[in-house]
Order: C-alpha cells, then sequence, then structure tokens
C-alpha cells in the first residue's frame, strides 16, 4: 500500500519505518523538504535530525505534504496537534478525499510548560476537528495513547496484549486501520464508536504524562481485563 506519513519528528520517522519494514511504499511528509533535510541539530527530545534517520531508511521518500497525500491510498497525521489542521490544509482536501486518515495526533498545549494541558477537550476533540474540517476524508483516531516504539513493536512488552482504541464513523475505514494495527502486532484493538469518542483517548493524556512521570520510562501501556 502507498502510505503518506506526515510528520518528520519522532512519531513520523518511527510510523515510516515501520510501515517500510512492513512492504509498504512509505513517503514522509513536510511543509519544507529543503528545511527539512538541513536541520542538523537534535530535537526537543535529543533524537537526532531527519537528515540522519533518512540516511539509514533509504526506501522512505520524501515530499511536500501535498505531493506525499496526493500519491498515497492511505494518510497518516503524525504531526504535533497544534499544527494538524494546517498540515492537512497544505496536504490538500483533494488528496484527503475519499482516503483512510489515521489521527495519531494529541492536542497538546505546552505554553505554560509541562505537564501540557489540552486545547480541545470534553465536548471536542482534535480528530472530530480534524473530521469536520476535512469531511470527505474517512478519519480513524488511533494510537494516541501510547509512545511511539509501542505503536510499531507492541511486544516490546512482555505482555504484548496490552489495550488500544479506534474511533470513527466508517466502518470500513476502521477495518484497514485495524488491520494495519494487527500487522504492527496489535492484539486488543477496542473499537470505541464513532469520532466523538476520540474524546475518552484524548483526555487519557494528562495521566500517560503522569505515569511517564512517575515510572521515568516511557514504555508502558494499559490493558482493559474482561
Amino acid at each position: 500500500m502507498k502510505i503518506a506519513v506526515l510528520g518528520t519528528g519522532h512519531v513520523g520517522q518511527t510510523l515510516a519505518g515501520r510501515l517500510a519494514e512492513l512492504g509498504h511504499e512509505v513517503t514522509v511528509g513536510t511543509r519544507d523538504v529543503t528545511a527539512t533535510l538541513a536541520r542538523a541539530d537534535p530535537d526537543a527530545m535529543g533524537n537526532p535530525p531527519y537528515a540522519a534517520w533518512a540516511t539509514a531508511h533509504p526506501a522512505v521518500s520524501l515530499a511536500p505534504f501535498a505531493e506525499a497525500a496526493a500519491a498515497a491510498d492511505l494518510i497518516v497525521n503524525a504531526t504535533s496537534g497544534d499544527v494538524s489542521l494546517a498540515a492537512l490544509e497544505a496536504a490538500g482536501r483533494d488528496n484527503l478525499a475519499g482516503k483512510v486518515l489515521l489521527d495519531v495526533s494529541n492536542p497538546l498545549d505546552f505554553s505554560a510548560g509541562f505537564p501540557p494541558t489540552l486545547f480541545v477537550k470534553d465536548t471536542d476533540s482534535l480528530a472530530e476537528q480534524i473530521q469536520a474540517a476535512f469531511p470527505d476524508a474517512r478519519v480513524v483516531k488511533s494510537l494516541n495513547t501510547l509512545t511511539a516504539a509501542l505503536m510499531v513493536e507492541p511486544r516490546q512488552l512482555a505482555d504484548g496484549d496490552h489495550s488500544i482504541f479506534m474511533s470513527g464513523n466508517d466502518a470500513a475505514a476502521k477495518e484497514t486501520v485495524a488491520a494495519l494495527l494487527a500487522s504492527f502486532g496489535h492484539t486488543d484493538v477496542i473499537d470505541l464508536g464513532d469520532i466523538s469518542t476520540a474524546r475518552g483517548p484524548e483526555m487519557y493524556l494528562p495521566i500517560w504524562l503522569r505515569l511517564m512521570n512517575a515510572l521515568s520510562v516511557p514504555i508502558f501501556n494499559i490493558k482493559v481485563v474482561r
């Protein structure tokens, strides 16, 4: 499958690399290709710049948002939540229309420092805002409740059957995403319902961030025991 991963940060890199390993034709989308490749400093978390990562992943191409989205069968939004709507607008409405859009972003607001707050919650979610802004896209929210490494390799935890969630209005789109998640190794994908149910997983982030601080490690997840 041709997949566009929008976002050149650690999450985008991790998803793009794993998708390429699984045999997909992957293009990473960015606002400015030249500027992205010119960055030489690590990001705020100490991860190497995109150019260094790209050297180690020659099968993954880099293109402007619109070009990446136009050629894709499925699009992954791995941009920071505060720029997601602008990035998707740059990708182009026509290029998103009819396509599955897997949204892994979170509405984190770091303006007051750490831990961040959420800039949308309770009666709305970022996923709903994306679906409303791009009504012809088939938005599915998932993977936003765990760190990037576990998104693509859940068996890094001894109990690999931990839980992830999925929300969306389009049943066929959710089937496509569920198959992709299964290819990563996820065995407990809980369909919460329509896109409005994405409020729950997005509002879980304040707990996740405090757990990370308490445990001093991001490699953890929750398991829903029936």
